[in-house]
C-alpha cells in the first residue's frame, strides 16, 4: 500500500508541475519565412508565416496554392510588377480566421503599388457584343468565360488586400484589390477586405460567384464594380467607405446587353466621408449607385450616407443615391422592372434618384424602389480581420 501511495504521489507531481505558462510556450508556433514567386504548377502550402511575393505569380491549372491563417504576404513595387494570379483550373485556398486574417500588402503602403489578387474561371459571361468569352483587361490578356457555372477557384476566407490597383504590362491597364473573371458559384468568397487601392475595391467580369461579408475601404475608384453579366445570387453584408478619393459606391453595367438575369444582394452599406473627392479632377462621379449600359440588380436593406454636393471649377454637382446613366438602361432596366431596390435608407445625400441628363426621367414601377428610416444595412462583426493600421474599418 505504501508503494502504491508513493507512486500516485509521484504521478500527481508530474501532472501538476506543468504550469499554464509552460503549456502556452509549448503551443507557440514560430512563423515561417520565405518567397512566393514564379509559376506554381503543383500543390503548395505555405504554413503560418511572413512571406515575400515577388513578381507576377501564376497558379497554373491543376495546382492549388494554400496559405494558412495569420500569414502576411508582402511585395515590393521597387522590384517591378507584382500580382497573384489564379488561372482557370487552378485554386487558391486562404485559411484566414476572424482573429488571424491573411494579409496581402505592399512595402511602401502607397495605393496603386501592386496588382492584387486576380482569379480566372470559365463560368458564364455575357460580354460586349453578346459573346460568351473575352480577353482580360488587366494587361495579362487571358481568356475568360464559358459554360461552367460551378467553376471552383478555391476558397478565400478572412483575407485583406492592401494598396493594390497598379497599372501593369503596357501601363494603361489597372487592377483592383480583387478581380474576378468568370469565377463560378463553386468558389467561396467570405470576409474579404480591399483596403486603400488605386482602382476598384472589388470587380467582377461575368461569372456567378457570390461575395459575402466584404469591406471596401478607401479605394480610389469604385468600391464595388461589375460587368459582363455577372449574376451572383447570394451576396450579403457589403460595406463600403470612401474616405479620400472615390468615385461611385457601386458601378453597375452589363456590357450593353439587355439580360434577363441579374445579381441579388441583402444588407449593403455605402458611405462617403466629408471631403472625399473624385479620383480624377474633371471626371466627376459622386453617386452611391450608378446603373449604366443595361446594368441591373435586386437590392434590399440598403444604407446610403454622405453622397452630397461637390463643387469643382465653379460648378456644383449633386450626388445621388441612385443614378441612371443612359436612356436604354432607363427604358429596359428601370421601366422593365429589372432594377429593384427596397428598404433603402438615405441620409446626407443631395438627390434620391436622378438621370444623368434632363432627358432621362426616372420613375420606378410600383414596388421596385422603396425607402425606409429603419434599414440597418451591412451587419458585420469587427475584429482583427476588419482592422488596418490600427483602425477599425467599420466606422
Amino acid at each position: 500500500m505504501k508503494k502504491l501511495l508513493f507512486s500516485l504521489a509521484i504521478l500527481g507531481s508530474i501532472f501538476t508541475g506543468c504550469s499554464k505558462d509552460d503549456e502556452d510556450e509549448n503551443t507557440q508556433v514560430t512563423p515561417q519565412v520565405g518567397e512566393i514567386s514564379g509559376n506554381i504548377t503543383a500543390n503548395k502550402t505555405y504554413a503560418y508565416g511572413n512571406y515575400t511575393l515577388k513578381g507576377i505569380v501564376r497558379v497554373k491549372a491543376g495546382a492549388t496554392l494554400t496559405i494558412d491563417a495569420g500569414s502576411t504576404v508582402t511585395c515590393d513595387k521597387a522590384n517591378g510588377d507584382n500580382a497573384l494570379v489564379i488561372e482557370n483550373g487552378a485554386k487558391l485556398i486562404v485559411n484566414g480566421t476572424e482573429s488571424a486574417p491573411v494579409i496581402f500588402t505592399e512595402l511602401s503602403k502607397v495605393p496603386g503599388s501592386w496588382g492584387g489578387i486576380i482569379m480566372y474561371g470559365d463560368a458564364p459571361a455575357k460580354v460586349l457584343g453578346g459573346g460568351t468569352t473575352s480577353i482580360s483587361e488587366d494587361g495579362l490578356s487571358l481568356s475568360y468565360g464559358g459554360t461552367n457555372a460551378n467553376h471552383n477557384g478555391g476558397s478565400l476566407n478572412y483575407v485583406r488586400v492592401e494598396y493594390a490597383g497598379k497599372k501593369l504590362a503596357d501601363g494603361t491597364k489597372e487592377l483592383n484589390g480583387f478581380s474576378f473573371y468568370s469565377v463560378g458559384a463553386g468558389t467561396t468568397l467570405n470576409h474579404l477586405v480591399s483596403y486603400m487601392g488605386a482602382d476598384d475595391g472589388f470587380e467582377f467580369y461575368g461569372g456567378n460567384v457570390s461575395l459575402k461579408n466584404a469591406i471596401s475601404y478607401g479605394n480610389y475608384d469604385d468600391s464595388f464594380d461589375w460587368q459582363d453579366g455577372w449574376y451572383g445570387q447570394e451576396n450579403t453584408n457589403w460595406y463600403a467607405y470612401q474616405v479620400n478619393k472615390g468615385n461611385f459606391g457601386i458601378e453597375i453595367e452589363a456590357s450593353a446587353n439587355n439580360n434577363t438575369f441579374w445579381p441579388k444582394f441583402t444588407n449593403v452599406t455605402l458611405k462617403r466621408a466629408n471631403g472625399c473627392t473624385p479620383e480624377v479632377a474633371g471626371d466627376v462621379q459622386v453617386d452611391a449607385i450608378q446603373f449604366k449600359k443595361e446594368g441591373n440588380g435586386d437590392f434590399t436593406n440598403v444604407v446610403i450616407d454622405g453622397y452630397g454636393s461637390y463643387t469643382e471649377a465653379g460648378t456644383t454637382y449633386q450626388g445621388a443615391a441612385i443614378k441612371i446613366q443612359d436612356a436604354s438602361t432607363n427604358t429596359n432596366q428601370v421601366n422593365g422592372s429589372k432594377i429593384k431596390l427596397t428598404n433603402v435608407k438615405i441620409t446626407n445625400t443631395a438627390q434620391v434618384v436622378a438621370g444623368a441628363s434632363g432627358s432621362i426621367v426616372v420613375t420606378f414601377p410600383t414596388g421596385q424602389f422603396t425607402t425606409s428610416t429603419t434599414s440597418a444595412g451591412a451587419s458585420l462583426t469587427p475584429g482583427a480581420w476588419s482592422t488596418a493600421n490600427g483602425s477599425n474599418l467599420l466606422q
